[in-house]
């Protein structure tokens, strides 16, 4: 099994805006995100650690302005944080090896698959499309992903 981690040469790398968004718990403006359109099959991983996190297959349009997914790939590579920030309850969601900022979990998701909305930020995710899984050292979870 891979090892997942925060790599410093990554997070070196990130633009402004996704170190904003995952290292100081910043969030993109809805409908900015580059993956809040994407359709194509595959999966979604944390920027900084690699780790898998959501799968497309899991991914639906809620309407709110950025990435939803009803669950985790990986539900170990994610952690659940209260927030109480901006005057308001909310539960984060942070990449677990990685430790970055991902963004929160509502309960307004569909009641068919769960009732849960995880609301992502895509500055804290890179997609990995299906076609290109098995190389990139993924294609355990080729299973899970649409074909």
């Amino acid at each position: 099994m891979p090892k997942y981690e925060r790599r410093p040469e990554i997070i070196d790398a990130l633009t402004p805006e996704q170190y904003h968004i995952t290292q100081e718990n910043g969030t993109e403006r809805p409908w900015t995100g580059q993956y809040n359109d994407e359709k194509r099959a595959g999966i979604y991983v944390d920027i900084v650690s690699g780790e898998p996190l959501f799968a497309s297959s899991d991914k639906f349009e809620s309407g709110c302005g950025w990435p939803s997914f009803t669950k985790p790939l990986v539900h170990e590579h994610v952690t659940e944080l209260p927030d109480d920030s901006l005057g308001m309850r909310r539960v984060e969601v942070r990449s677990k090896h990685g430790d970055s900022h991902l963004g929160h979990v509502f309960n307004d998701g569909p009641r068919d698959r769960g009732g849960l909305r995880y609301c992502i930020n895509s500055a804290s995710l890179r997609f990995i499309p299906r076609e290109e899984m098995e190389a990139e050292g993924y294609g355990a979870y080729l299973d899970q992903v649409e074909g």
